[in-house]
């Protein structure tokens, strides 16, 4: 199949067809990496405009190298060093960039419904990097590729997120992306950190992490927003870490060879221990690696890529 989308801001309305196609277009990205000259010409004169309106490293920087390593010209904009600061509207800032050429806009912001709204405005192809609390779906895109990867099929598989469900847009990009490719979803949060009514996307959901990681694939840690925790949605980060944070005892739980994936950055002693952390079950740097191979796809299906083209 080919990709028709013009731009991509969410997983919940793609099909598995096109989740398929990314992450099978992320295999021969992922070559081009281990190469030791990483770069083809597949975007050569293409621009790709990293507009952050959030602070971020990982994905800034990895939309930064997928960019360079197919040869597109890249350039990062943060709000607070931008005319954002004097006034500007998104709206007004995006249609400046697109007169200045650029082919692709990837936007981070904080309030969900942006990249939609921008990509309604605008005709560069427009990605979305994280928006609000809704969705961050190249997150989720490397994960899925991540355990295929490992597993070999996702399909089947049980998968328990931990952490801070509320307030995570990897967690809903992530339940999306896994129940269309066949996957068992399960959540496990405090009680003040699972949003109501989240079951009906299609996960179980659990208060106890003891119960939700018995016989799972793969475990998934949240990221705890240390900042949050001043609104007393639990009582402190002690105890968060005490009844849910994954240790040796708890990740023995799940299957033999279970996988242990967090989106980044650690809070270490808070949401894994140091062991689990750095242990053989841990997928966390590979996460890294992976989440350039698939926003190499993604930009080279977006602007037109996969119509009998080769990478080489």
């Amino acid at each position: 199949m080919r990709w028709q989308r013009k731009d991509l801001l969410a997983l919940e309305p793609l099909t598995r067809d096109e989740i398929n196609l990314i992450l099978d277009t992320a295999v021969p990205m992922k070559d081009i990496i281990r190469r030791d000259i990483k770069k083809v010409p597949t975007l050569r004169g293409r621009t790709v405009i990293n507009l952050f309106y959030e602070p971020s490293t990982r994905t800034r920087t990895s939309f930064e190298l997928a960019g360079k390593y197919m040869g597109a010209d890249t350039v990062n904009i943060a709000a607070s060093g931008s005319s954002v600061v004097k006034g500007e509207t998104l709206k007004d800032t995006a249609k400046t960039i697109q007169v200045m050429g650029a082919d692709v806009v990837i936007l981070r912001h904080g309030m969900a419904g942006a990249p939609k709204i921008l990509a309604e405005t605008v005709t560069s192809r427009v990605i979305n990097a994280g928006d609000g609390t809704h969705e961050h779906p190249t997150q989720a895109l490397l994960d899925l590729f991540t355990i295929r990867e490992s597993k070999g099929s996702i399909a089947g598989l049980t998968v328990t997120i931990v952490g801070d469900i509320l307030h995570s847009r990897v967690a809903r990009s992530n339940i999306w992306g896994l129940t269309k490719l066949g996957a068992k979803v399960r959540l496990v949060a405090p009680p003040t950190l699972m949003p109501p009514g989240i079951e009906q996307l299609g996960a179980e959901v659990f208060y106890r992490p003891e119960e939700a990681l018995a016989g799972s694939d793969v475990v998934m840690a949240l990221r705890i927003q240390k900042e949050r925790q001043q609104k007393g949605l639990f009582p402190s980060l002690r105890e968060y870490a005490k009844i849910y944070g994954i240790n040796q005892e708890r990740l023995a739980l799940a299957k033999d060879g279970c996988l242990l994936l967090h989106p980044g950055p650690i809070n270490r002693g808070i949401e894994l221990s140091n062991t689990v952390a750095d242990s053989i079950q841990s997928r966390i740097n590979e996460q890294v690696t992976n989440g350039v191979a698939v926003r190499m796809a993604i930009l080279f299906l977006l602007m037109g890529g996969g119509k009998g083209e080769t990478i080489n």
